[in-house]
């Protein structure tokens, strides 16, 4: 009878740790679940799917960009190069002497051309005809294009103010009191020094003439 009695107790005792750890397991699962279905009703599962599949696409665009290069740089090594313009030197591939480039001037707005100038040493000095008058002028000269053609006016200097002063030779008393009488004297002037530059050298190159000083006494 007292073991009965024992054994009574020992079961008593067990029942009640029984039903607690019985509790927790229970709470434990439905807290999982709530968890569970909570996430998968706000599409945690989804997003997690569609990051999985943009990752493999990304990865499958990126082998598929690296093949195009790899197409691309193989074509390229085997296309034809465009012929080389010849450099900045005397001659070009056919032994012939360049003709001088223009100077283009770079500029966000548009492409303009770049001018430089070159003021001749000595002033020229001529009789108007037909007078005792003296015309005496510093020229300078302009150009768009690049150094040779200034090296080519120092070359043939001589011939140069030798056709300038068959223009003023020209020149009347008349003509200065005209209003474009300057004007059209530099045109002139510029004229027949690209005359005698295309002549010796087959290019001209100025693009207009300048008085810096002028005098008639």
């Amino acid at each position: 009878m007292a073991e009965e009695a024992v054994e009574g107790e020992e079961k008593k005792a067990k029942s009640p740790l029984i039903k607690i750890i019985i509790l927790v397991v229970v709470a434990i699962i439905l807290m999982v679940g709530t968890v569970v279905g909570t996430m998968f009703f706000t599409g945690f599962f989804d997003k997690k799917a569609r990051a999985s599949v943009e990752a493999e696409l990304e990865a499958a665009l990126g082998a598929a960009s690296g093949a195009e290069g790899a197409a691309g740089g193989h074509d390229d090594a085997h296309s034809p190069k465009p012929a080389e313009k010849p450099k900045d030197g005397k001659k070009d591939a056919k032994g012939k002497d360049e003709k001088p480039q223009p100077n283009l001037k770079k500029t966000p707005e548009a492409q303009r051309f770049d001018f430089t100038y070159y003021q001749m040493e000595k002033d020229v000095v001529s009789n108007l005809a037909g007078s005792r008058k003296v015309m005496q002028m510093s020229v300078a000269l302009m150009t768009s294009y690049d150094e040779r053609v200034f090296a080519n006016v120092k070359k043939h200097e001589m011939a140069i103010r030798s056709s300038i002063l068959d223009v003023l030779r020209q020149t009347t008393e008349a003509d200065l009191v005209k209003p474009e009488f300057r004007k059209e004297l530099a045109e002139k002037m510029r004229v027949e020094i690209n005359d005698v530059l295309i002549k010796y050298e087959n290019f001209g190159g100025i693009d207009a003439v300048h008085f810096t000083s002028f005098v008639v006494q």
